[in-house]
């Protein structure tokens, strides 16, 4: 039992070999916010990004990814949110920008996930090594090869429900957001509205009065005007 505990422990270990990081950033009017992320030769980048916040202002950002030559792999222009995978062709630096340079007022806030992951994969010639004191049945027996295609699939299952939850609370907030702010829109515009009618109403009485009154200032006015 020692000798299987051990073995999936192993396999477990070296099938989850990937980056994982979400963050919440705002990225103010007429500005560009660039994140640099070192990624090796065959690893594979997904990048999922939603604009949650428009600042009064429409919900969409632009972005860009590029390769460590700075060449473009990805354009987006004033989209609210897209979902981007590519594989590198090259090691080095990815440099991926949400550009808000467009917008002169509202400033953006943007939730992005990144994954940086490689296919499970075991050195065909070394992958024993760490079995060294397991007797022979106890690693024939264990199936290793089953056990690791078992714990990727669960891994990719993990992840991907993972970003399915992230990516439902960032909808989540975007639609919080997209709430409040036409909340406050239908308050300012009552309350302008409820203004407009005392004060319309207050000139109405004024200048109905006026007009029995020929003592009043109004009255006067008018009668000069008249």
């Amino acid at each position: 039992m020692k000798g299987i505990a051990f073995a999936f422990f192993y396999v477990l270990m070296r099938s989850i070999g990937a980056y994982n990081t979400e963050m919440t950033t705002t990225i103010d009017a007429g500005s560009k916010l660039c994140f640099f992320h070192s990624v090796k030769l065959g690893e594979t980048i997904d990048l999922d990004y939603q604009v949650i916040d428009g600042g009064h202002g429409d919900l969409d950002v632009s972005f860009e990814l590029f390769d460590p030559m700075s060449k473009v792999i990805f354009v987006d222009y004033k989209r609210s949110d897209n979902i981007h995978r590519h594989e590198a062709k090259v090691s080095g630096d990815y440099k991926f920008c949400f550009d808000n340079t467009f917008s002169s007022f509202s400033r953006k806030t943007v939730f992005f996930e990144l994954i940086v992951e490689k296919d499970g994969e075991v050195d065909e010639e070394n992958k024993w090594e760490d079995f060294e004191g397991l007797r022979p049945e106890e690693v024939y027996d264990m199936k290793v090869q089953d056990i690791q295609e078992s714990i990727v699939r669960i891994r990719t299952h993990l992840t991907r429900a993972r970003q399915l939850q992230d990516l439902l609370r960032s909808f989540e907030a975007r639609d919080r957001n997209v709430a409040e702010e036409n909340y406050f829109k239908v308050n300012a515009w009552s309350f302008f509205q409820v203004v407009a009618m005392v004060a319309v109403g207050t000139i109405q009485v004024i200048m109905v009065r006026s007009l029995f009154d020929t003592n009043s200032k109004v009255h006067k006015i008018w009668t000069k005007l008249s």
